[in-house]
């Protein structure tokens, strides 16, 4: 049975200055990882600015803004849960309400950007929620400050999900061109050895740009890789 989280709209001052907190504390320290005032300010112009709530304490919170009219999309920007908390369906919680909040609002795209070295997000992501990889980011925020990210590049996968598709069927494995593995456990591998993490940066940029230059596809993630075929 799911815990009794519940998801909120940060519709008030003091909700945003808690979210911005707890998402401070879920960075490690980084008290600029989303100000209160531009919380405040995403919220009121009608993004979506969330907090997950566990008997009314806030445990995580969500931010996502709307792409061009055009592209009928929702850039999810952040979203984070206590260490306490993970584990526990938090994330998916938090994607389906948001998934709810994008098509009511008349979105059929939601875009978030993930670190391809973090092979959790990468199999919750592409195998749980369905959604592909769009594009390889160099550096995509150049320096980060904060404790999750200090010290290293901060590459990026862009994920479009598209919410009216189902989830598509998994890669055939005797079909799979090429592979790009990633650690188990990166945040491990940058506390024990760091000069080994930015060969891992160093080594997946460089396999990654080169399967997408040769026009393969990210087609699935499997076994801590991922797979690529073309398209």
């Amino acid at each position: 049975m799911r815990e009794a989280f519940d998801v909120r709209t940060l519709d008030s001052a003091q909700a945003t200055h808690e979210a911005a907190g707890v998402l401070d504390e879920i960075w490690r320290g980084d008290r600029g990882a989303m100000p209160a005032n531009v919380l405040r300010a995403l919220e009121h112009a009608g993004n979506y600015v969330v907090g997950v709530y566990y008997d009314d304490r806030i445990i995580g919170a969500a931010v996502a803004f709307f792409g061009p009219p055009e592209s009928r999309s929702l850039h999810s920007h952040i979203a984070g849960v206590l260490p306490e908390f993970q584990g526990r369906g938090v994330g998916r919680l938090l994607k389906e309400h948001q998934r709810r909040w994008a098509l009511e609002r008349g979105a059929e795209v939601i875009t978030w950007t993930f670190d391809p070295l973090v092979a959790r997000n990468a199999h919750f992501n592409m195998n749980v929620l369905g959604a592909e990889v769009a594009e390889y980011l160099v550096d995509h925020y150049g320096a980060m400050a904060d404790g999750l990210n200090r010290g290293d590049a901060s590459d990026r996968l862009l994920a479009r999900w598209v919410m009216a598709e189902g989830r598509g069927e998994r890669a055939n494995p005797e079909l799979i061109r090429a592979r790009v593995a990633v650690p188990l456990d990166i945040a491990r591998v940058r506390a024990e050895a760091p000069a080994e993490a930015a060969r891992w940066r160093r080594q997946v940029r460089s396999d990654f740009l080169a399967h997408l230059d040769a026009g393969l596809r990210v087609v699935g993630f499997d076994s801590g890789a991922y797979l690529f075929d073309r398209p």
